[in-house]
């Protein structure tokens, strides 16, 4: 039988980031993104059943054997984990997110002094976009701690599940799980502008309710951060116009043009000799691309954040030459996350 907190103690040695649990393989680790075996022993039915009964309260196991999935998030074995439980061809499989112990700080991931800067804006609207698994909660939870440590705020947080916990140092932080602490996004926000907030996260702004209130919050004063799984500081932008009626959408475009602050467009690659680096585009919410927001010329900002540099912003492709010119990332493995690999290439080749 599988002994599942031995399974996340090496894996937490191991310095893997997933542990994937699936009838007739053996236990699989994602290590700098890659997946490897962990062991020979394919596992059976009792191993799935019983790692599930070790890790998932018995409120979850209920909606797993309801729905045939179940999101949650676990302290076990002295590890913070995210669990996911699911059904798959009448088997019970997990997939296991090892979280750090502690809240990473924006010096450890490395992050721009450009994107602590937005932690200490009083107001307005700070996107963090890219794919699952790119680091946008690393980012988030750093972003948070950096106000932790040096401001006195009332910060909430709307999470699904709560993957960092946050121990207040000079603010006042409350974490609501949706699901078990709130019905959803949308009403976990529209009850957080009731509750004298300063700072709010959303962890996932999807549709239509979720996106407008984060729009209003960030109006009524608050500093309000969210994330989206968008590629791209433009697509960005239509993603959220396109999600409103065609007779709001302009309406909405002078709105998000008054309030955003910030796009951070995240990926995370393998670094060289180990460990994985972020790499960051990111768009600062300047005059000029407030005016191209207004104007419906989001195909223009682009070109605004290749000439934007003296404020801090950078294309990703730009971001992963430079990390490929300092020997931080290959460039294959940079080609992969970037917007145009070929452009990114034949930069690479004309710097040879």
């Amino acid at each position: 039988m599988i002994d599942i907190y031995r399974l996340i103690s090496l894996a937490r040695e191991k310095n893997a980031s997933d542990i994937h649990l699936t009838v007739g393989l053996p236990p699989v680790l994602r290590i700098d993104g890659a997946l490897t075996d962990e062991g020979r022993e394919p596992l059976t039915d009792a191993d799935a059943d019983a790692a599930a009964q070790a890790l998932v309260p018995k409120d979850q196991l209920e909606v797993y054997a309801r729905d045939g999935e179940a999101d949650l998030a676990v302290t076990a074995g002295g590890s913070r984990i995210r669990v996911n439980v699911f059904r798959q061809q009448g088997h019970t499989a997990l997939a296991l997110r090892l979280l750090p112990l502690e809240v990473p700080t924006a010096g450890k991931l490395k992050l721009p002094q450009v994107l602590v800067q937005q932690a200490e804006k009083p107001r307005g609207l700070v996107l963090v976009t890219g794919p699952t698994g790119s680091g946008k909660s690393s980012t988030l939870a750093a972003l948070l701690h950096h106000i932790n440590e040096t401001e006195r705020r009332h910060i909430i947080t709307l999470e699904n599940p709560i993957e960092y916990v946050h121990v207040p140092v000079h603010c006042v932080i409350n974490q609501r799980e949706v699901g078990s602490d709130t019905g959803s996004f949308a009403a976990g926000l529209r009850a957080a502008l009731r509750q004298d907030p300063d700072v709010i996260l959303v962890g996932e702004m999807r549709d239509l309710e979720t996106i407008s209130t984060a729009i209003t919050a960030a109006e009524t004063g608050h500093l309000v951060f969210g994330t989206l799984h968008t590629k791209g500081a433009a697509n960005t932008v239509e993603r959220i116009v396109d999600v409103f009626p065609p007779s709001q959408q302009e309406q909405v475009r002078i709105q998000l043009a008054d309030v955003l602050e910030c796009v951070i467009g995240q990926a995370l690659l393998p670094r060289i000799g180990g460990g994985r680096r972020a790499v960051f585009e990111i768009m600062v919410g300047t005059s000029a691309v407030k005016s191209l927001i207004r104007q419906n010329k989001s195909y223009q900002l682009v070109s605004t954040i290749q000439t934007g540099r003296k404020q801090g912003m950078i294309l990703l492709n730009d971001a992963l030459a430079e990390l490929v010119r300092t020997g931080e990332v290959t460039l294959k493995d940079a080609m992969d996350v970037a917007g145009d690999p070929e452009a990114l290439a034949g930069v690479q080749r004309m710097k040879l």
